[in-house]
């Protein structure tokens, strides 16, 4: 797959669902097993029969809808409403419902009915392959002026990073997808703070049990055993990096640096870092800029070209100073004075002008300057909380190794020290780390890519009830917004 396409939402298509009015339900029962086509729904109306009927039997309550979480099923030819609402068979009822709600969105023209809505561009052929088989095409539209496409973020290996997007926000249809980018720089991030091969092991072995089903009551966040397995490895190279194997131990020799013995240059390593993240989003946030709103808007964003011009411009200044180079320090100081200046003609042009509008550029334009060095300062709390894991873990082991050489009762205590010692210092600094990680994640990084928020792609599916589950059938789940 190419890169471009990795690092963007999954290309939708404007579709036309025409099938002979005979044949609408037959084409909606196959449109709904496919589970990758969402349609438009009707304007709000009173609710059908079937609606009635689930409503009913629920209590009449609010949770009676039918598109509420619940098992839903469809059954191929038009039961007997009455039938299903005395056997209490919400499943086929709510499966009713849902489908008198998209038949009521169709336009109907003589014998003919179309429905409007988007497709991945990718399982058009196969949704129409499937549509003709009822007599009835799938056919591409133009996109409605002024409506962007809803977005689904791309499935697959970095599906379990998703999560990490869409508890932010729903990128606009244009943007970059930030998925790889934000699961890797979340990964990196833990790893600092959490850097123990020991601690990182039973991450990984955390994960294994998530992936076997145990236990029973993780059957649902079981899909994130990627991602936890990931943030096991992140770690354990971390800690290999570190020499850390359940604290300093002396086990592993230290590859890179020590945080105890060396906290200066993990604090240096860490904002640099932060710094290497910050022009990253830096750059995306300027491609989504110029996607959202053209050159002219793009341009003189502060979370565009000029803000990434300005940030790198002070990047190279700063390292000039402390690398003691006249040259990018000056080169640095010109390209950031560039960069501020079209930001604060960008920031002028929004307002009203006059005093009042110079009055407002000057506050906001001391605002971008500061959350700019707050931004990158911030990343110290990778060294910190680095320092703090290795500080505990160097505690327990200082305690076990005090305490196993005072005999048999010494050992003893010296195991019980150790399991409980390292139980408490993984729970509490994997719970901080992993908080960490994503306040870093949404305040710094998340806030220079995201502009607009765009509309998650929910398709519809409900399997049928007489037919066993088909392996052959791609289902999208609705990219939660």
């Amino acid at each position: 797959m190419p890169w471009s396409e990795v690092v963007a939402p999954v290309r939708m298509r404007r579709v036309a669902v025409v099938v002979p009015q005979a044949a609408l339900r037959d084409a909606l029962v196959r449109i709904a097993k496919e589970g990758c086509v969402e349609l438009d729904r009707a304007e709000e109306a009173a609710p059908g029969a079937a609606a009635v009927r689930l409503r009913r039997l629920r209590g009449g309550g609010a949770a009676g809808g039918p598109d509420s979480p619940a098992t839903a099923v469809l059954a191929v030819a038009a039961p007997d409403l009455d039938l299903l609402e005395r056997r209490a068979d919400a499943a086929r009822l709510a499966g009713e419902a849902q489908l008198d709600e998209r038949a009521r969105g169709a336009v109907r023209r003589g014998e003919v009915a179309a429905l409007a809505g988007w497709c991945p561009a990718a399982e058009v052929p196969r949704v129409a392959g499937r549509l003709a088989a009822a007599g009835g095409a799938l056919l591409p539209l133009p996109y409605p002026p002024g409506t962007d496409p809803p977005t689904l973020l791309r499935p697959g290996r970095a599906a379990s990073f998703t999560p990490l997007v869409t508890t932010y926000g729903t990128p606009a249809y244009r943007d970059i997808d930030p998925t790889w980018l934000a699961g890797l720089s979340y990964l990196a991030m833990f790893g600092v703070m959490f850097g123990d091969v020991g601690h990182g092991a039973l991450l990984v072995l955390g994960a294994v049990a998530v992936r076997s089903g145990w236990p029973r009551r993780w059957a649902g966040p079981g899909r994130w055993w990627p991602f936890l397995a990931a943030a096991g490895v992140a770690s354990m190279l971390a800690g290999a990096a570190y020499g850390e194997f359940f604290g300093p131990t002396g086990l592993l020799p230290v590859l890179w640096l020590s945080p105890l013995a060396s906290p200066t240059r993990l604090l240096a390593a860490a904002v640099v870092s932060g710094a290497v993240l910050l022009a990253l989003a830096h750059a995306a946030g300027a491609v989504n800029r110029v996607r959202e709103g053209g050159w002219g808007a793009g341009l003189y964003a502060a979370s565009g070209c000029a803000g990434l011009l300005f940030y790198l411009g002070l990047a190279l200044a700063a390292a000039g100073v402390v690398l003691h180079r006249q040259a990018p320090a000056s080169a640095g100081a010109a390209l950031a004075v560039a960069g501020l200046a079209l930001v604060a003609f960008g920031l002028f042009r929004a307002t009203d002008g006059g005093g009042p509008g110079l009055a407002e550029t000057a506050v906001r334009l001391f605002d971008v300057v500061v959350r700019t060095g707050t931004n990158t300062l911030s990343f110290a709390r990778l060294a910190a909380f680095g320092l703090t894991h290795a500080a505990l873990a160097d505690l327990v082991w200082r305690g076990t190794t005090g305490l196993a050489g005072r005999g048999a009762a010494g050992v003893v205590g010296a195991a019980l020290l150790f399991t409980v010692g390292t139980a408490v210092s993984f729970g509490l600094e994997a719970l901080v780390a992993g908080v960490q990680a994503l306040r870093l994640e949404f305040y710094e990084l998340f806030s220079r890519l995201f502009g607009t928020e765009g509309r998650p792609f929910c398709p519809w599916h409900v399997p049928p009830a007489e037919e066993p589950a088909d392996p052959a059938v791609k289902v999208i789940p609705c990219s939660p917004g």
